[in-house]
C-alpha cells in the first residue's frame, strides 16, 4: 500500500503532516519566502515528537515524501498488513540495517510496517543488536502517532492492537532468512 505525496500547494494552517522518519506535525504558517534571488511558497511546520520547528519549500517536500496522515478508512488495511503474511528477513546485519534503514526514510506505513514485522520476528530468535532494537521502537512509534492520529484513539490502544496483530501474524509463521 503505497500514499500518494502531498500536493503541497493544498495545505493550510492547521493541516497535519507526515515528514518521513519524523513523524506526524502540523503546519503552523503559509510564507513566501525568497530562496536564493527566487520566491517559494514555505511551509512552517512543528513537529510533534520533539517539537522541532521545520521550514520546508513547496518545490521540495514531494522530494522529501511530505504526505498527509491516512485516513481512518486506511487503519483496518495497516492492521491487516501487520497481522497477515510473513517476513522476509535478510540474515547480513549490514545488509539487513540498510535496507531497513531507506525503508524507514520513505515514510511509507506500509514500509515501516515490513521493518516493524522484520525486527520483531528477529527479536522472536534472536536478541536484536543495540540499533535494531532502536529502529524497532522508532518504527512502532511513527506507526502508533500516525495511527492513533487518524483514528483518534489513544497511541496506548493502538499501541495494544499492534501488539496483538503482531502476535498473531507470529503464531506458528515461518520466515525465510536470506543471504
Amino acid at each position: 500500500m503505497r500514499y500518494n505525496p502531498l500536493l503541497m500547494d493544498s495545505l493550510k494552517v492547521g493541516d497535519k503532516v507526515i515528514y518521513p522518519n519524523q513523524g506526524l506535525g502540523v503546519v503552523e504558517a503559509v510564507q513566501h519566502e525568497a530562496i536564493n534571488g527566487e520566491r517559494y511558497k514555505v511551509y512552517h511546520m512543528r513537529l510533534f515528537s520533539n517539537n522541532t520547528l521545520i521550514m520546508i519549500s513547496s518545490s521540495s517536500a514531494s522530494e522529501l515524501g511530505i504526505r498527509r496522515p491516512v485516513s481512518e478508512d486506511c487503519i483496518r488495511n495497516i492492521f491487516d498488513m501487520i497481522r497477515k503474511g510473513g517476513v522476509e528477513v535478510t540474515k547480513n546485519w549490514k545488509g539487513r540495517y540498510k535496507e531497513h534503514v531507506n525503508m524507514m526514510k520513505t515514510g511509507s506505513l506500509a514500509d515501516l510496517v515490513s521493518v516493524l514485522k522484520g525486527l520483531y520476528y528477529l527479536s522472536l530468535i534472536k536478541p536484536l543488536s543495540f540499533r535494531e532494537k532502536k529502529m524497532m521502537e522508532r518504527a512502532r512509534d511513527l506507526i502508533v502517532s500516525e495511527l492513533s492520529q487518524a483514528c483518534s484513539l489513544s497511541p496506548e490502544e493502538i499501541d495494544k492492537r499492534i501488539q496483538k496483530s503482531l502476535s498473531v501474524c507470529f503464531k506458528g509463521i515461518k520466515t525465510e532468512m536470506r543471504a
